[in-house]
């Protein structure tokens, strides 16, 4: 694998060529289906081919017209409205660029993700999006594609990553709701995950920074009635509670419902905090305050290190590949 860190190494077809004992020009003439050479050194060459997992570089054949890229953009939740935004983002950054997107929702299946992977590598010239497979599988699924990872560390050089860090804006805001007065601190986590999640380590390394224990967690589904459901599940079991910090804004929507519900004032009787920043957030009541993501920034920037990976002009670095979120204040809290 090619360790210069802008990207896996495309199988090229002069590796093609070596494995099938025959000159690249013969490779050329199989690939595209020319008289030229006898069916059964075609059918070796294209054996090949499919054994390496060789896929024509548009690149290679000169064809560099902006207008001729097209990138495999795969989201987990179309319906959730984080994800929604990013997309529109990085849709309207290509278009900048005249490219084509074609956007994936996998349903934040395993398998679906699985099987969109298989599927695109051979419509698109980079994938770029929320992918939860081992990176050693994303490799062998993508064959050699660009690929941009978001929301996740990458080992392998062969990828590329855009971090989110909210470290500093969740420790802003349990350190405000600290300054509030509120001690009873407890978090809505996300249900999908097996361990906790790095927002959980972002709160609970906040609370102890801030001289409290970790406070109670309820795990939600993403979405409003899992927001809804959670609050509820743990103010039954803490009472106490009088703020909560949630894994998104969905699930803290959740939560205001479920607060109106249980008689309880927002934010006299509980403060709630969200995570994203979603513009949907400044149109309930009240108004949610957030940890904030600049959607817009994300996007682009997925967009922008694609281009650098698909022209190799060099990645961005990693610390310009860290989208950080900050406190927004609204009256939710």
């Amino acid at each position: 694998m090619a360790s210069s860190g802008t990207g896996p190494r495309r199988v090229t077809i002069d590796d093609v060529a070596r494995s099938a004992g025959v000159s690249r020009q013969t490779v050329s003439r199989a690939l595209n289906d020319k008289n030229e050479i006898g069916e059964s050194t075609k059918q070796r060459v294209l054996d090949a081919a499919l054994e390496l997992g060789y896929r024509p570089s548009r690149f290679a054949r000169g064809l560099v017209r902006q207008d001729t890229i097209s990138v495999g953009l795969v989201i987990p939740d179309l319906l959730n409205p984080f994800f929604t935004e990013v997309a529109a983002a990085a849709l309207d950054a290509a278009r900048a660029r005249g490219w084509h997107v074609v956007v994936y929702d996998t349903g934040d299946r395993v398998e679906e993700e699985r099987g969109t992977l298989a599927v695109i590598a051979s419509q698109v010239d980079a994938v770029v999006g929320y992918l939860s497979q081992p990176e050693d599988e994303i490799d062998k699924l993508t064959r050699g594609l660009p690929v941009v990872l978001i929301d996740r560390e990458h080992h392998a050089e062969r990828f590329s990553a855009i971090r989110i860090d909210g470290k500093e804006g969740v420790h802003a805001a349990i350190s405000y709701l600290v300054e509030s007065g509120h001690r009873r601190i407890g978090m809505l986590d996300h249900a999908g995950r097996s361990e906790p999640s790095i927002r959980h380590d972002w709160f609970a390394g906040a609370m102890t920074a801030c001289g409290l224990d970790a406070g109670p967690v309820s795990r939600a589904d993403q979405s409003v009635e899992g927001g809804e459901n959670a609050l509820k599940e743990l103010l039954a079991a803490h009472p106490d509670v009088t703020a909560v910090f949630t894994f998104n804004d969905i699930i803290a929507i959740g939560a205001l419902r479920a607060a109106r519900r249980l008689g309880r004032t927002v934010p006299q009787d509980l403060a709630v905090i969200g995570f994203d920043g979603l513009r949907l957030g400044e149109l309930v009541e009240p108004p949610l305050s957030t940890v904030a993501l600049d959607t817009r920034h994300l996007g682009a920037l997925a967009v922008e290190q694609t281009a650098r990976l698909l022209t190799r002009s060099g990645p961005l670095s990693r610390d310009e590949l860290v989208v950080r979120a900050e406190l927004r204040r609204r009256e939710s809290a």
